[in-house]
């Protein structure tokens, strides 16, 4: 093999050595004594001299770090460990770039700066460093910028010099190798010292100093200035300075000469050394080295061959730099808060942080310097001082873990101009040009114009080319408050730490804003540096802090009524868009509102006009200010102008009164049209309501119109001189017919000067009814009767046209069916000449004829308009189908004759006529007769009509009826005749015919003749043998089983007794009962068939012959008797009889014939002759008796006492009889239980799991036989301590004596149990098997929450609650990670605690997201709002897995905030009082308690006392009122407050106080009470006060009404808004409940788990329990760890080795179990002690390891085939480290460390080939290989040895395997349970929301809605009612008072003189 070279050089730098002795040793094979022999001898030291030898980073060296050197390092050859060097040495180095230029060079370059050079950010790089070097200094922390460009002492250079850290050599070597983060970079020479770089803590504003970053910038920066660079360093506690120098010239020589570019030498040197200089242009190094001594640390770098344009920017532009650097590192000078010029010192001083530039001329030029902390100008400050107020927030999310920093700064508006800071470097803008007065419509982004709002700093420091505009929520939106000029008056800062990737060069943010703008972003605002618990709220807050930044800071014009936003049509086109309306404006202390009359200024021409609204450019939702806008307005008088003006808001004269305004436009109005001046030239006038008849004439008319003046005029005035548009008189008549108006003439009369208006003559008014006659003055052009919203005069006639005389007639409607004989009416009308009906001329007598018939009436009726020919009536036989005229005369008319058609229909009904006719109707007995009947009316006719039944009743019969209401006939069919005929003769019986309805039609009799019959109705049977037996009906007869009766013969009689000849057809009708054929022949012949005998005793028979359908029938019985007895019947009472027991009951013995039957022929002596004789029968106890009853024979005693189970033959003897019978012999009495399957022993399982194979147990008796006896009932008893549920917990035996129970679930503590079976019989136990039962504890299973906060913080009203932590522990007692933040929830309710779950009403709050420094498995509950009412609370915590687990209840008490204001317990009535003698006319309270309060009405002053001044003041705030004075005449009284409260029993006025009547006034309690940290703000109750009761009480009881009215609509709105704002938020909840279920749907899909739509709760259920069964297969049937845990539930026990891990793989498990197969039973614990308790407990049988004395290497190595990241080769077999199989579900890191000490870097590979080809490979690479096993079962060791028995597992393993996982199932139950979850959320908030929508839409909500409004109306009017008072105001003053007080009493002396 060959050896690898290690030359090491080494520098004898010993003191007394003054020549540099370096020597390479080579020591390749050498330890470190080796290395020190050689050392001695190469540099002859002498044996007794002391020295040490160490690296350059002084590190001593020794055997380890000898080991560890590489080859070409530098030794020191020293005499002590502090000397310094005598001389300087060199140190070789290399600075290859690192390969993360390769690998990450395109991410951040990809993002390339967009500056042009800039000189500061370049500078900046470096100040990185040194801040970064700086960050752990305890004091001051300096870093100076060092412009050199005098001449004087070299050339133009540039120093950055810091007192940080330093560097050694190493470091030194890191800094030049390019893209060496520090996140690779080693920090020393040796790998053991290596320092793994650790992320400081997170600190406000990122400003952590850690900004050296990727390896990158400080390179980058130093060839930008210059061409090169020195890097002087000195290391804290090193005495040698380090010294590099990289320059583009020595690159440049070593590429022309092929030497190693990326290779350099590292001076280390004493400090102050400056021997090495001797070029005179590097004089300022040595001033620099210089200044070297007493320094502990620092590092400069010196950049040399600086650009001429950066020397030449340094100078001319000095201040630029110095001020983009202030800007960069603002926050590092001047602290979290910036630089806040108004406070007395700065919080920079915790940073301690100097940076400090100086630019160093030739002379005479002064040198300039300047602390960055000193600059006023850079833009962070100009922001910061010129903000009104901040708003900060953060944004964060869950997924990345990052946290952003924000503020929001206002630059107000002030009067005239923004106060938005402009850059000192941008060019002067170009000034505004002068606005268009008319155009006038705000301001567009004039504050910050197009800038962005957010500057971006990244660790503490800004990334100049990233800004972000802005957010949604920060940007003006559709329907915003405030204008949209407040959103430009925004800056904005933002702060991140290096979670955010930025470019090298540290420019430009590559994913800020990317993740700004992702959906899961959450922005929280920041109160008093704490995040507000109203998370979702942002924009709200946001928007609601913009507001208040505009009402209080910004001085505009406030528009006021927001009416929406204009219409595209009405908008100009000079006007912007979107435009906003607004009913009126408060500007400059006066108020202008829509509708109220206003003059122009400064217009042309000045005009008058109203106002119609307010404009201002933007999108607006309600009040708002603004700089400007405008109004439009209408010209007044409309009628003049009829024109709309929009101006700007400064061009209204708010000097001008409303006296002049209105004189003004009435001069205008009085010029416009008047009144009409109506003439009737002939004189023929209508009055008005006049009644005419039709056809009556109107007309002809004059018309003029006349102005304000009288005159008459003919066209509209105009605004100047002359004529304006003619006007026109339209001419209408309208006819109101029913509602509705038809126009039945118009027309538009031209007027003439002087002549005015005509209307000719109307003749054609010929229609009855209302009218109205309308003159209306118009305008020519349009024909419009308004101008400019002024109606023009008009006149109205209204009349009345009626009907004329009589001049014909006609019938009114007559029915076309008449019947004869009925009466009926003939209806007239009378029409006068044009067709109107009217009234019938008197004495009118009408005459009726009609062909062929008889026509008549009574009288005539006449009433109004109406004729009526009374009671006609027509007779006369109806001819079929004919229809007749009746004509009506009336005589004297134009018209006189009508006629009217009829058709004649019969009448009603008169007589009944039934046939036949003759007389009497003859009938044959039993059958029935039949009747035609007909109705007829009084003409004969046939007729019809309703309930026209006929009856008939025949005597002895039932009645029959037919219904002839259709036809008027019908058929009647009697029941047939059934009368006994006597000796042949004829009977009589009579029919009566008649209609129950009609009772005036006569009734009608018949007589009927009944003769006798001649059909078959009696039968006789009998025997033709010798004895002649005749059978008669119900005879009885004795016959021998089994015999037969024969010659049976029948015959047949008719009624009158004769014998009746049986005929075929008779026969054939022929019935018998025992024989379904019977011969037809026979039965001709009168024979019937013969009888069998039963063979059965007692088993009587019924036989029947029948004729026909029975009615004529002969029935008889035969009863069977036994015949001779033929053999012995053995009866047992039972089949089977237990194993010794006495067979109960007897057996019966008898004698049978041979049918069975019992003959009884046995006598009392027989019992002698009797025996038995059956195997293992004790024939000792049997006994025969006689049993005289039954003349049988009882045997008792049979028992069996031994023999097999199974049936045994008992043989009975008597006489010659033998009978043999068996008996089945069963198992004796239960005499206990035996468990003959079960699971396998020891049992072991987790609490809540079932045991999957049933306990089956055998129920024996005391001969060992299985029992079968179903009585006895078997138990599954438990310790009360474990709860095992199973199907049955007790159940009888089954059919073969088992029983089995399957155990569904075993829940109890960890411990062992044992379970019981036991038996009972008759009460009595039968003894049975038991069941040891181990409990170990799931690690997996939570049992319990618990929950920790700090119980010792006041909960404040309306606070923010402490952090909760919630645990979920498991029941093995250690904390479960595994759950989903949102399966836990927070409950808080208002009560006391009710130690169970919560009610059902409560306020359910969600886990907060986690958040960096979270600890693993807890769930935390932050920023959660407290309570607004205070009182008792409980918190309760719950998770929901399968089943809800619930944590112990905490009570707390909600106690009230600060106290901030005065209030009453209940809010009084609106007082209302009078000048009046009664002292309740005079109350404003009573009986009123007053407390002070918090925020939200907790009474919160208890310990506060002092007092409460009540006073009254105006409500509008007018001082000039004169104020009502208290009772006693005083303005002012004090009340005295104790512990917070104060009562006022009766507070009234004075009697004829002072005040104006009808006003409103306020009466003010002002609580007056020391020592309180803010002002309480006073309770203020408004009252009215009137002169008079009468008033005071209209007024008091309007009072009252507004207060109800307000309550109720107060009320009702709040309900809706709650409602309103629950469906938001529901609504929203939908939207994410339903965005998570398609998540989660989407990752079951992934899974292969589809779920079909719709989907349910209890479908996931489903799919849940066959995941489970699934799991519980596989724990049952596949591959599982036989080794038994018997350790588990000891403290600090881990486990056995077999039961830490499964492995997948069958092969795999098989293979690496054989390998560490004598560890697999390993007891693996935590602690040492544990593990000796152990090793004590089993007397040293059972192997342990305990893990606090186990170390194994951290980390993982690649593969031995894998170097620096990189493959030595392809290899086969697919190695991987066996370890790496190993799943461990609990405690992984533990589990790490046992299988990385037992398997090491053991390799599995698929087969032996690979693995021999594998190992090979490695070992030519030179590098070890570790075992090696093949999924084959084959071993080679680290040594390289295969085969052999030693190094091959057996295919059948006799050890134990690791078990196979079912995580992946698990897992899937995890995610179907959260989908479940999710979709009950769902599902809930769809129920909810669906709920609210119909509550919202119901119609009661909607009966409420249309109650409040007509409330609200009635509250406007209420309110009008009020505020007008209706009697003259009179002010009261002093001197009305009686006994005036103060300055009124002075000043009525006065008057009195």
């Amino acid at each position: 093999m060959l050896r690898t070279s290690r030359r090491i050089r080494v520098c004898d730098r010993r003191l007394d050595q003054q020549e540099r002795t370096e020597k390479h040793l080579e020591t390749s094979g050498l330890d470190f004594n080796d290395f020190v022999k050689d050392l001695k001898r190469a540099f002859a030291v002498d044996p007794n001299e002391v020295f040490v030898v160490e690296t350059t980073d002084r590190t001593i060296l020794d055997f380890h770090k000898f080991e560890e050197l590489q080859d070409g390092s530098t030794l020191y050859l020293l005499q002590h460990e502090h000397q310094a060097l005598p001389v300087a040495a060199e140190e070789r180095i290399t600075f290859t770039p690192h390969y993360d230029t390769l690998i990450r060079g395109g991410m951040y370059e990809y993002y390339a700066s967009q500056g042009q050079a800039p000189l500061a950010y370049t500078l900046a790089e470096l100040i990185d460093n040194a801040l970064s070097a700086t960050a752990k200094n305890k004091g001051q922390r300096t870093i100076e910028i060092r412009v050199l460009n005098d001449r004087t002492v070299g050339k133009p250079a540039i120093v950055v010099l810091d007192n940080g850290c330093g560097m050694t050599s190493k470091q030194l070597n890191n800094w030049a190798v390019y893209r060496l983060s520090k996140f690779t970079k080693e920090s020393s020479t040796f790998a053991s010292d290596k320092e793994v770089y650790v992320r400081p803590e997170h600190v406000p504003r990122s400003l952590n100093s850690d900004i050296s970053y990727f390896g990158v910038g400080g390179k980058q920066a130093v060839f930008y200035i210059g061409d090169s660079a020195r890097m002087i360093s000195k290391p804290v506690g090193s005495p040698d300075v380090h010294e590099l120098v990289l320059s583009k010239e020595e690159f440049e020589r070593k590429e022309k000469n092929k030497e190693e570019i990326f290779s350099g030498v590292i001076l280390n040197r004493k400090p102050g050394d400056s021997s090495h200089i001797k070029n005179n242009d590097e004089r300022l190094l040595q001033n620099l080295i210089t200044e070297e001594h007493g320094k502990e640390s620092f590092t400069a770098v010196v950049i040399t061959g600086v650009q001429s344009e950066h020397i030449t920017f340094l100078t001319e532009r000095f201040d630029v730099v110095t001020r983009e650097l202030a800007h960069i590192y603002h926050y590092y000078i001047h602290g979290v808060n910036g630089n806040v010029r108004n406070k007395s010192s700065s919080n920079s001083d915790d940073l301690k942080i100097d940076i400090h530039v100086t630019l160093r001329e030739k002379p005479p030029k002064y040198p300039r310097a300047i602390h960055l902390r000193e600059v006023e100008d850079d833009m962070q400050t100009l922001y910061i001082n010129a903000a009104a107020d901040t708003f900060e927030f953060r944004a964060s999310t869950a997924a990345d873990n990052f946290t952003i920093e924000g503020i929001i700064r206002y630059h107000p508006f002030l009067y005239d101009k923004e106060t938005y800071p402009k850059c000192p470097d941008a060019s002067q803008e170009a000034p505004d040009d002068d606005d268009d007065d008319d155009d006038e419509s705000g301001f567009i982004d004039q504050a910050r114009a197009k800038r962005p709002i957010f500057e971006c700093f990244w660790n503490g420091r800004l990334i100049p080319y990233t800004t972000v505009s802005e957010f949604d929520w920060c940007s003006p939106n559709k329907g915003a408050k405030v204008p949209a000029e407040c959103y430009s008056r925004l800056s904005g800062v933002l702060f991140t730490d290096d979670r955010f990737k930025v470019t090298t060069n540290k420019l430009t943010f590559t994913d800020l804003e990317l993740k700004l703008k992702n959906k899961d972003t959450i922005y929280t605002t920041v109160v008093n540096g704490q995040k507000s618990s109203k998370r979702a709220n942002i924009d709200k807050e946001f928007t609601q802090w913009l507001q208040n930044c505009h009402e209080k800071f910004d001085k505009q014009v406030k528009f006021i009524g927001y009416q929406g936003t204009m219409g595209e049509d009405l908008l100009t086109k000079k006007m912007q868009r979107p435009c906003a309306m607004f009913s009126s404006i408060e500007w400059d202390g006066k108020t202008y509102k829509t509708g109220q009359l206003v003059k122009s200024l400064g217009t042309k021409p000045v005009f008058y006009g109203t106002i119609v609204r307010f404009l201002l450019h933007g999108i607006y939702d309600g009040d708002v200010f603004a700089t400007g806008g405008q109004v439009e307005v209408i010209r007044e008088p409309k009628a003049l102008y009829s024109t709309t003006k929009i101006i700007p808001i400064a061009k209204i004269d708010r000097n001008a009164t409303d006296e002049a305004i209105k004189k003004n436009i009435e001069n205008d109005l009085a010029k416009l049209p008047q009144s009409l001046k109506v003439v009737w030239p002939e004189g023929n006038e209508w009055p008005q309501d006049a009644v005419c008849p039709a056809g009556t004439t109107l007309g002809p008319i004059k018309i003029e119109i006349l102005n304000g003046k009288g005159e008459s005029i003919s066209s509209m005035p105009l605004a100047g001189q002359g004529k304006g548009p003619a006007l026109n008189m339209q001419i209408r008549i309208v006819q109101h017919d029913r509602g509705k108006d038809n126009e039945i003439f118009s027309v538009v009369a031209k007027g003439r000067p002087k002549q005015g208006y005509w209307f000719t003559r109307k003749e054609n008014l010929t229609q009855l009814g209302k009218y109205t006659l309308s003159l209306n003055t118009v305008m020519k052009d349009n024909d419009a009767p308004v101008v400019g919203g002024i109606q023009l005069p008009n006149f109205t006639l209204k009349f009345t046209i009626k009907e004329g005389d009589a001049q014909s007639f006609i019938t009114g409607r007559v029915s076309p069916s008449v019947r004869v004989g009925v009466p009926f009416n003939i209806p007239l009308q009378f029409k006068d000449l044009y067709g109107h009906l009217t009234a019938p001329p008197p004495k009118l007598l009408p005459v009726l004829e009609c062909s062929g018939l008889d026509v008549k009436y009574e009288t005539v009726d006449s009433y109004e308009n109406t004729f009526t020919i009374k009671n006609v009536t027509v007779k006369g036989k109806i001819l079929q189908n004919k229809s007749y005229d009746l004509k009506v005369t009336m005589s004297g008319l134009k018209t006189d004759t009508q006629t009217v058609m009829i058709s004649l229909h019969p009448g009603n009904p008169h007589s009944l006529h039934v046939m036949p006719e003759e007389e009497p109707v003859k009938v044959e007995n039993r059958n029935p007769v039949a009747f035609s009947v007909e109705i007829l009316d009084e003409a004969g006719n046939i007729t019809a009509h309703p309930r026209q039944i006929v009856h008939c009743k025949v005597e002895e019969l039932p009645p029959v009826t037919v219904d002839c209401s259709n036809t008027g006939a019908g058929q009647l069919t009697t029941k047939p005749i059934n009368l006994k005929i006597i000796d042949g003769q004829p009977q009589v019986r009579k029919a009566h015919f008649e209609i129950p309805s009609q009772r005036h039609v006569a009734s009608v009799i018949r007589e009927l003749k009944v003769n006798p019959s001649t059909r078959v109705t009696m039968m006789e049977v009998y025997s033709a043998d010798a004895d002649k037996l005749v059978l008669r009906n119900n005879d009885k007869i004795n016959w021998v089983v089994g015999g037969v009766l024969e010659n049976l013969f029948y015959r047949l009689y008719d009624e009158a007794g004769s014998e009746v000849t049986v005929s075929a057809e008779i026969a054939s009708m022929i019935k018998v009962s025992w024989m379904a054929d019977v011969d037809l022949e026979d039965l001709i012949q009168g024979k019937l068939p013969d009888i069998q005998v039963p063979t059965r005793v007692k088993e009587e028979h019924v036989f029947q012959v029948s004729y026909h359908d029975q009615s004529v029938s002969v029935s008889f019985t035969i009863t069977p008797h036994p015949d001779e007895p033929t053999r012995l019947k053995v009866t047992l009472p039972q089949s089977t009889v237990r194993l010794g027991e006495v067979l109960p009951g007897n057996i019966n013995l008898e004698p049978v014939d041979q049918y069975d039957n019992v003959t009884k022929t046995l006598s009392p002596t027989c019992v002698r002759d009797m025996s038995v004789e059956a195997e293992g029968l004790d024939k000792s106890s049997i006994i025969f008796t006689w049993q005289e009853c039954s003349s049988s024979v009882a045997v008792t005693g049979v028992r069996f006492n031994s023999g097999p189970l199974g049936h045994r033959e008992m043989c009975f003897k008597y006489a010659t009889f033998v009978e043999r019978i068996k008996i089945e012999v069963t198992a004796g009495v239960p005499a206990e239980l035996k468990l003959i399957s079960g699971p396998e022993q020891p049992l072991q399982l987790f609490s809540d799991h079932s045991i999957p194979e049933p306990f089956l147990v055998q129920l024996y008796d005391e001969w060992g036989n299985p029992s079968p006896d179903k009585r006895v009932v078997v138990q599954l008893r438990s310790p009360s301590t474990l709860k095992v549920t199973a199907a049955v917990m007790s159940q009888p035996v089954n059919a073969q004596g088992k029983a089995s129970f399957t155990v569904k679930s075993v829940s109890g503590p960890k411990g062992c149990y044992k379970l019981q079976f036991t038996g009972f019989f008759n009460k009595k136990p039968i003894p049975g098997p038991s069941v040891n039962l181990t409990i170990i504890p799931d690690r997996s299973k939570p049992v319990k929450l618990s929950a920790e906060y700090d119980s010792n913080v006041k909960f404040l009203a309306g606070g923010i609650f402490p952090v909760f932590s919630v645990t979920v522990v498991s029941e093995e007692g250690s904390p479960i990670t595994t759950f989903n933040p949102t399966a836990v929830s927070m409950f808080l309710w208002h009560g006391v605690s009710s130690g169970g779950t919560p009610p059902p009403t409560v306020t359910e709050l969600k886990c907060s997201k986690p958040m960096e420094h979270d600890k693993d498995g807890r769930f935390y509950f932050r920023d959660e709002q407290i309570p607004e009412h205070a009182g008792p609370h409980v918190i309760q915590f719950s998770l929901r897995e399968t089943k809800l687990l619930f944590s112990d209840q905490i009570p707390i008490t909600v106690v009230a905030n600060q106290p901030v204001k005065l209030g009453p317990d209940s809010q009084p009535q609106t007082p209302v009082v009078s000048n009046s003698k009664d002292i309740t006319s005079r109350t404003l309270v009573e009986n009123m308690t007053l407390r002070i309060m918090d925020s939200h009405g907790n009474p919160a002053g208890q310990d506060l006392n002092g007092r409460v001044s009540v006073s009254i003041k105006c409500t509008n705030g007018d001082k000039s009122k004169s104020l009502p004075l208290f009772a006693g005449k005083i303005h002012t009284f004090r009340l005295d407050l104790v512990e917070g409260k104060a009562h006022v029993t009766r507070l009234a006025i004075m009697e004829n106080s002072p005040g104006q009547n009808g006003s409103a006034y306020t009466l003010l309690f002002q609580p007056e009470v020391p020592n309180v940290p803010t002002p309480l703000s006073p309770f203020e109750l408004q009252f009215h006060f009137y002169n008079d009761a009468e008033n005071q009480m209209k007024m008091s009881a309007l009072s009252k009404k507004k207060d109800e009215l307000t309550v109720a609509i107060s009320a009702h709105e709040d309900k809706q808004a709650k409602l309103k704002k629950q469906l938001d938020s529901v609504t929203s909840q939908l939207l994410e409940h339903s965005k998570k279920e398609n998540n989660l749907r989407n990752k079951l899909n992934r899974r292969n788990m589809t779920i079909t739509q719709p989907v349910s709760s209890q479908t996931i259920d489903t799919l849940i329990n066959k995941k489970r069964e699934e799991v519980d297969k596989i724990r049952n049937s596949r591959r599982s760890c036989s080794i038994s845990e018997n350790f588990m539930l000891q403290p600090d026990v881990l486990g056995t080795v077999g039961h830490l891990a499964f492995v997948e793989d069958d092969t795999a498990a098989w293979v690496i179990s054989w390998h560490i197969r004598g560890y697999m039973d390993c007891i693996i614990t935590k602690t040492k002690e544990a593990a000796e308790r152990i090793h004590r407990e089993t007397q040293g049988r059972q192997q342990v390891m305990a893990l606090d004395s186990v170390f194994v290497p951290p980390g993982n190595r690649p593969l031995p085939h894998i170097r620096n990241g990189r493959p030595l080769f392809d290899p086969h077999g697919n190695p991987v480290y066996a370890r790496e199989l190993l799943i461990c579900p609990n405690d992984q890191e533990s589990c790490g460390i046992v299988f990385k000490n037992f398997l090491g870097e053991t390799i599995l590979i698929d087969d032996l080939q690979s693995a021999n080809s594998y190992r090979r490979a490695v070992v030519q690479n030179k590098s070890p290989c570790p075992t090696i096993l093949t999924r084959q079962g084959d071993k080679i060791d680290g040594k390289g040895v295969f085969g052999g028995a030693q190094n091959k597992a057996p295919h059948t393993p006799t050890w134990p395997l690791f078990g196979a996982p079912y995580h992946t199932l698990t897992r899937d139950i995890e995610l179907l349970q959260q989908y479940q979850l999710a979709v009950r959320k769902r599902e809930d908030a769809e129920k909810e929301r669906n709920d609210l929508l119909k509550s919202l839409n119901s119609p009661e909500m909607k009966m409420k809605n249309q109650e409040m409004e007509k409330k609200k109306k009635l509250l406007e009017d209420i309110e009008k009612q009020l505020a007008s008072t209706p009697v003259t105001p009179v002010k009261r003053g002093a001197v009305d008072a009686g006994e005036p007080s103060g300055i009124v009493t002075k000043r009525a002396r006065e008057r009195s003189t």
